[in-house]
């Protein structure tokens, strides 16, 4: 059974975004359509988990949470996620950037 942490009581627009404009991000998890993606069935797949795209907007959701609109150069998909199901690929910490070793430099080359 997955770990589901609740945060419904954190109000993360009290602190700045997490991504920024431009930024290149992965998806951590997948996404599929709950109803707000135009064209597509309820359930279709949106993105995969690992894939790739560029935060083009920020917006908020309920003055509690940042939306990141990623672009998914892939699929051509533009959907919005939480920080949380993102992780950025532009801003590593060093320390990851050395256990990754060959594969940091890998990750450079995926723009």
């Amino acid at each position: 059974m997955a770990d589901i942490a609740r945060d419904d009581d954190i109000i993360e627009i009290a602190l700045p975004p997490r991504f920024e404009m431009g930024e290149r991000v992965i998806s951590r998890t997948i996404i599929r359509n709950d109803g707000t993606y135009t064209g597509k069935d309820i359930g279709e797949l949106l993105v995969n988990k690992g894939d790739i795209g560029y935060v083009r907007s920020i917006g908020t959701f309920l003055q509690q949470f940042y939306i990141y609109a990623v672009e998914f150069t892939g699929s051509g998909h533009q959907v919005g996620m939480r920080a949380k199901e993102l992780c950025t690929l532009d801003h590593l910490p060093e320390e990851v950037l050395a256990q990754l070793g060959e594969r940091a430099r890998q990750l450079a080359d995926l723009r």
